[in-house]
């Protein structure tokens, strides 16, 4: 099993590129088949979704648009009960088919807010697709993503976008902090 060392913690593979692309290509069919005939607007969350978003709207047949957000609802490990936009939309959502492209849900604080914010905005529909699901960490259940490239235990994980302390992100596997 090959492992990584981030900011002196110890990762250990835990999807490989190769089974990411796959999930991917998955995700993106399911997309294609249930939004045949519309054009959604894809939300990327920044900075973790970046690359899940750049190889999803590859895999993505229909007329399309990107845009990106970045929102912060934490303050170091703690939560700050709000959602705050970084970096805020650029396009006009008003009757849009929104989905928003996150990199990973576990509580699920920041795309409860989110979505509440989209929908007030005037959003036809709003729905989430997120690469990484921790089900068990789940608070708020109307950030359930629909389209899931995997779900996982409530563990520390890292690359493939996400980070630790910033660092890792450009990891092209999944990897697990190690027990």
């Amino acid at each position: 099993m090959q492992s990584v060392t981030v900011n002196n913690l110890v990762f250990d593979e835990y999807l490989s590129k190769e089974e990411i692309a796959t999930l991917v290509a998955q995700v993106a069919e399911r997309i294609n088949t249930d939004y045949a005939g519309r054009e959604p607007l894809f939300v990327c969350v920044l900075n973790g979704a970046f690359m899940y978003a750049s190889d999803l709207l590859k895999h993505i047949t229909l007329p399309a648009e990107i845009t990106f957000v970045r929102l912060k609802s934490y303050e170091g490990t703690a939560t700050t009960g709000k959602v705050n936009m970084l970096i805020p939309l650029q396009v006009p959502i008003q009757d849009r088919d929104i989905i928003i492209v996150e990199d990973i849900v576990d509580t699920g604080l920041t795309m409860h807010g989110f979505i509440q914010y989209l929908k007030e905005e005037g959003a036809r529909s709003v729905e989430l697709t997120s690469f990484l699901f921790k089900p068990d960490a789940l608070q708020y259940p109307d950030a359930t993503p629909k389209y899931i490239g995997k779900s996982i235990p409530t563990a520390f994980v890292v690359g493939y976008g996400l980070d630790y302390d910033e660092k890792g992100r450009n990891l092209e596997s999944l990897y697990v902090l190690k027990k």
